[in-house]
């Protein structure tokens, strides 16, 4: 029995260290540039009385960084379809990808490993598509950026709020820094605070969850008019923000200051 459970360990053990894991579960190996998010559980800044108190959230991968202007142009120039010149304005408004010089040349205000800005959630999505992932879910995204910089709840991390905070009070840069420059949360990933805004694939129910959505007595213009009402949190500012920034916009907007960073499904390997 116990040379048994001794090999039942040692084959754990070397899973592990061609894989990753989360919570205690042994899953298959992260792909380079991804890290991986535990399960836990999302609980929205806003909800009817209708809605549950919190969504739980299995465990996936997401992009360590945003997407950069580097690889954004391998996507433009793999899928011309989404060229600036080329774009349908269906998907994507005037500004898309305003701050390149041309459809193949991001140029000096759009350095390779800054993190691409102006990009519209079609295009966002269609990028993650190309590349095999998704964008992540609201509840996912979420999830990953309550972590601080040295816990997994960021919550009192005086650090993390100081700099996100001071983020918050700056004008958007006219040329965005260097990905990399954006210090690493508990889990590994960065810029999720920090660098811009980023889409998620599910932005456009923010101010709705659940069953509300379906109730067809629901004033919605009072979701933004009295926002911070049945609130988890008031004193999460930074949240609100967010908040706001996804109920006010449509799939074909771009901004100055938008990215996005892909998501994937995290398979768990069989259980030894």
């Amino acid at each position: 029995m116990i040379r048994l459970r001794q090999k039942f360990f040692a084959a754990r053990a070397a899973l592990a260290l061609a894989g990753v894991v989360v919570a205690g579960e042994i899953f298959a190996e992260t792909p380079a540039g991804m890290i991986a998010i535990p399960a836990g559980a999302y609980v929205p800044l806003v909800r009817t009385p209708k809605d549950p108190a919190q969504i739980a959230v299995a465990a996936f991968l997401l992009d360590a960084l945003p997407i950069t202007n580097a690889g954004f142009l391998a996507f433009v120039t793999a899928n011309p379809k989404w060229r600036r010149s080329e774009v349908s304005p269906l998907f994507a408004d005037s500004s898309y990808l305003e701050n390149w010089t041309a459809d193949l040349e991001p140029g000096p205000t759009a350095p390779p490993l800054a993190p691409v800005v102006r990009v519209s959630w079609f295009a966002a999505r269609a990028y993650a598509r190309w590349t095999g992932k998704r964008l992540p879910t609201t509840a996912e995204w979420e999830l990953a950026a309550a972590a601080g910089y040295t816990r997994p709840d960021g919550k009192n991390d005086e650090a993390l709020n100081r700099d996100l905070y001071a983020w918050l009070a700056r004008p958007v840069p006219a040329i965005q820094p260097d990905v990399t420059t954006a210090k690493p949360d508990f889990h590994g990933a960065r810029g999720l605070h920090g660098l811009v805004w980023e889409w998620v694939d599910d932005f456009n129910t923010a101010m709705v969850t659940g069953e509300s959505r379906a109730d067809s007595g629901l004033e919605r213009d009072l979701f933004c008019g009295a926002g911070s009402v049945g609130a988890k949190d008031t004193t999460d500012y930074a949240a609100f923000m967010r908040l706001a920034l996804r109920s006010s916009l449509k799939a074909n907007n771009t901004t100055t200051a938008l990215g996005f960073r892909c998501a994937q499904n995290l398979p768990a390997s069989p259980k030894l």
